[in-house]
């Protein structure tokens, strides 16, 4: 979804020349999700990365924005590893004038393929902007971020493509046009039906929710464990809500009360310290940016059942009376496995340290007079604390 501040793109590149290199973070304090997902990350992405995201079979990160460019990225580490400023060809942008990328999906077919939403886009222009009045699904390499073609989608059926996500089972292709959810075979985004121009022979949706999309409207998509997890606004507040396809109906899964941004895509992948991912940019009309600078912003969350630390505390005794080390390891278990917590305060007899990227931290204790055993407890903002015991063994 476009800023609703519309920013000229000389401006964007401006402030892309000025973006702070990728970093792993906590979210400060002060943010908090509520609902069904814990905020457990938040860091810094190259502004370029504006409207959305997916992953590759190989857990690559692929952005798109500000406009049209690809972007591919380790997961890992957030660097860097290819790009594409032009993603749709000269071609195409003139006819029938595609212009404008939404948030992207990852299809296993064709050997693997980046599905591009695509919608003709001009501030200030009659039709809200909208200058041909039609959407299309691009196709490109998500390797090489090369172009391979597009399929035109029946105006009649929908206006405009902003987002899209393909169902778990790769069978369909699901976006939103006003207040329906449609779906598209993915069979039909094949060669077979490329577009060569305007008039070209349009694919029809296959399913259709009627009022199905929640009342934040969609800036981007994901699935999650059987339900379409839809990134949108309502009055203000930045939100996720989830549809049941089947009965149409939503919920509402974490909410990020008091935070000044914009909405853009979803993914979902065990990286950067969660599961669920979140691109908001700072060019919101929700009040005072909460991630001001030149970039945009990659939330992580993990449901909130799995927001505990794990503490494990070793040497499991200390001699009484002398100064003893203890290493404390940390983790939170979400994705079916255990992940390092980071910036954690452990704390132990007045002594505090915090565990660095693998979840450790180290502490010199002497154990007070008399004393039988010593708790230690880990603690972060967000998430349950946890605690253990550490005896003392008699000189």
């Amino acid at each position: 979804m476009r800023p609703r501040h519309v920013l000229s793109l000389a401006l964007l590149i401006a402030l892309a020349g000025a973006a702070p290199a990728a970093r792993a973070a906590t979210p400060p304090p002060t943010i908090q999700s509520t609902g069904n997902w814990v905020l457990t990350n938040a860091e810094p992405t190259p502004i370029q990365w504006f409207q959305g995201l997916t992953h590759t079979a190989a857990d690559d990160f692929l952005f798109v924005g500000i406009n049209q460019g690809g972007y591919r990225a380790s997961s890992a580490t957030l660097q860097p590893l290819a790009a594409n400023d032009a993603l749709i060809p000269p071609a195409v942008q003139l006819a029938p004038g595609f212009n404008h990328i939404g948030d992207p999906t990852y299809d296993r077919g064709e050997g693997g393929r980046l599905l591009l939403p695509l919608e003709c886009y001009v501030p200030g222009r009659p039709n809200g902007g909208n200058t041909c009045g039609m959407g299309g699904i691009g196709v490109a390499d998500p390797t090489t971020l090369t172009w391979r073609y597009w399929v035109r989608l029946d105006p009649a059926d929908i206006p405009k493509a902003m987002w899209a996500e393909v169902s778990p089972d790769g069978s369909l292709l699901w976006t939103s046009s006003g207040s329906d959810l449609l779906a598209y075979a993915t069979a039909d985004i094949s060669p077979a039906h490329a577009a060569t121009s305007s008039a070209s022979a349009p694919i029809k949706p296959v399913r259709r929710l009627v009022g199905a999309v929640p009342p934040s409207g969609v800036t981007g998509g994901v699935f999650v464990g059987g339900r379409l997890f839809l990134a949108g606004e309502l009055n203000g507040l930045l939100q996720v809500q989830s549809v049941d396809l089947k009965k149409g109906s939503s919920r509402v899964e974490l909410t990020l009360p008091g935070v000044g941004a914009e909405a853009e895509g979803l993914d979902l992948l065990d990286a950067r310290g969660g599961v669920l991912h979140w691109l908001l940019t700072p060019f919101g009309s929700n009040g005072p940016a909460t991630f001001p600078g030149a970039h945009t912003e990659l939330l992580s969350f993990i449901p909130r059942k799995d927001a505990r630390l794990r503490l494990t505390v070793t040497p499991k005794r200390l001699p009484a009376g002398v100064p003893g080390t203890l290493t404390a390891s940390v983790r939170l278990v979400f994705a079916g496995s255990a992940h390092p917590a980071a910036d954690v305060t452990v704390s132990v007899a007045g002594q505090q340290a915090t565990t660095d990227a693998q979840g450790l931290a180290t502490l010199t204790v002497t154990p007070p007079a008399g004393a039988k055993r010593l708790q230690v407890t880990a603690s972060r903002p967000g998430l349950r604390d946890d605690d253990t015991t550490v005896r003392i063994k008699k000189g």
